[in-house]
């Protein structure tokens, strides 16, 4: 696992990487307060060493791939974080979202996204996310569903959760 997560980020590093929804939100509210990330219900999946393991992954990359759905998902779903995070989460998230220099965000056209032969599976931003993906980007998910599709019609995918079980 450890080789082929190596081979991954050695391909990408120069390209970049999605990161989908929760391992973005996941991000952010680490970078807030890593205690809140295992008492904040749409992180609680995750502990503090996950934090730690995700920014370890993420400084390999040159360029972070987002698209407005991924953005907009964690908006609302920071927004529910209590305070003081929330304003914290959301400082930190203008800041991010600010930084033409690493974050490249692209927009999928909805028409485009909802005509994915995949999309009553996935929604929107799923979509977006495999329509964007394909030959150009590694995707970061902690979704198993989609984690398993990309791979099934070969988009270079890093299930989080597997490299959190392997210590990656």
């Amino acid at each position: 696992m450890k080789d082929v997560v190596d081979s991954l980020i050695r391909r990408y590093r120069h390209k970049g990487i999605i990161i989908d929804t929760n391992i973005l939100l996941l991000f952010l509210v680490g970078s807030v307060n890593k205690e809140r990330i295992s008492r904040f219900n749409r992180t609680q999946q995750f502990i503090s060493e996950d934090y730690e393991l995700l920014l370890q992954i993420l400084n390999y990359f040159q360029k972070f791939i987002t698209t407005p759905n991924i953005l907009t998902e964690v908006n609302s779903l920071a927004n529910q974080l209590g305070e003081p995070e929330r304003f914290q989460c959301f400082v930190r998230f203008a800041e991010f979202a600010q930084n033409v220099a690493i974050l490249n965000e692209h927009y999928i056209e909805s028409i485009v996204a909802v005509n994915t032969d995949k999309f009553i599976k996935f929604g929107l931003t799923d979509s977006g996310i495999l329509t964007l993906a394909r030959g150009k980007y590694l995707v970061l998910t902690d979704d198993l569903k989609l984690a398993s599709y990309l791979q099934s019609i070969n988009i270079d995918v890093i299930n989080f959760n597997n490299i959190r079980l392997f210590n990656w």
